[in-house]
């Protein structure tokens, strides 16, 4: 019988570990923590082995084409195919509100362009039945949007990845040449790039299970929660352990029919749809 396994980005620490920790007490396969940087993936590897638990570790940076394709090259090799794949690794630099071209794209790289990366070299080696979960948050809703034209090519079910990322250009073509307008978005602009790269991301999601929906691959995007972590500017509200139970739910728990949602915190099924509703990040600074 093939062994499952199990992939988590992004998770030396925080929620991305918290999910490591969850899946080594209940995925019945071989769970690989994956960071950018070895050092601090492998001491997370030895809080968990402390606590009696065995997660595999693999070096993993995300926005470096060549180490996602060392990675699938390995998961390829070593186990032919995978089962479950969380995208955590994320960023959000909360010292630019109004960020500054580059750390525009650098959010944006990180937090949705490389999941297109992720999709070219990872996604052919997941299974049939495989499950998905991208992270989002109250970002990724589409009420973080006010420009009418944004939101009526990204409501549309025909939606392409070729009109997400022309959104996502050009935004950050706004920043660069002066033309940004904080009225296009939510709560005055305020990192409007964050929202921009979580839009992005849930969008991407439901573009994702239409295409892959004739292998049984559920593939779902959720908002856990405002968390304790280091990106929490201020402090979050709930411990990584919490926010981890919900992505566990989608991966060990849900039914296989669960496909292309918005998931809030609470295990709430949102309309992301819809843009009028009082889903948007607020305060974000």
């Amino acid at each position: 019988m093939v062994e499952k396994i199990a992939v988590v980005t992004g998770a030396s620490k925080g929620l991305g570990l918290a999910i490591v920790k969850g899946l080594c007490q209940r995925f019945d396969g071989i769970v690989y923590l994956t960071a950018r940087s070895e050092k601090n993936g492998l001491e997370a590897v030895k809080k968990l082995n402390d606590l009696g638990l065995k997660p595999s570790f693999h070096q993993l940076d995300i926005s470096d084409d060549k180490s996602v394709k060392i990675f699938a090259d390995f998961i390829k090799t070593k186990h032919s195919g995978f089962d479950v794949l969380v995208n955590n690794a994320a960023i959000l630099e909360w010292d630019e509100v109004y960020p500054t071209y580059e750390a525009a794209k650098r959010n944006i790289d990180i937090n949705y362009r490389s999941l297109l990366t992720i999709e070219k070299y990872l996604f052919p080696l997941l299974r049939d039945g495989a499950r998905v979960v991208n992270i989002s948050s109250a970002c990724g809703h589409l009420s973080n949007l006010k420009k009418q034209s944004w939101i009526q090519t990204l409501q549309s079910p025909d939606l392409t990845r070729e009109q997400i990322n022309d959104f996502v250009v050009e935004y950050l073509e706004s920043v660069k040449n002066g033309t940004f307008d904080k009225n296009d978005f939510a709560d005055e602009g305020k990192h409007a790039e964050h929202r921009v790269s979580k839009i992005a991301l849930t969008a991407l999601t439901r573009v994702q299970q239409r295409e892959y929906a004739d292998r049984n691959i559920s593939i779902n995007a959720v908002h856990p929660g405002h968390m304790k972590t280091e990106m929490a500017q201020g402090g979050g509200e709930v411990e990584p352990e919490q926010s981890a139970e919900l992505v566990l739910y989608l991966i060990l728990d849900a039914s296989q029919k669960l496909k292309g949602t918005f998931m809030w915190h609470n295990r709430t099924l949102i309309d992301w749809d819809d843009a009028e509703a009082d889903f948007a990040c607020k305060d974000l600074w």
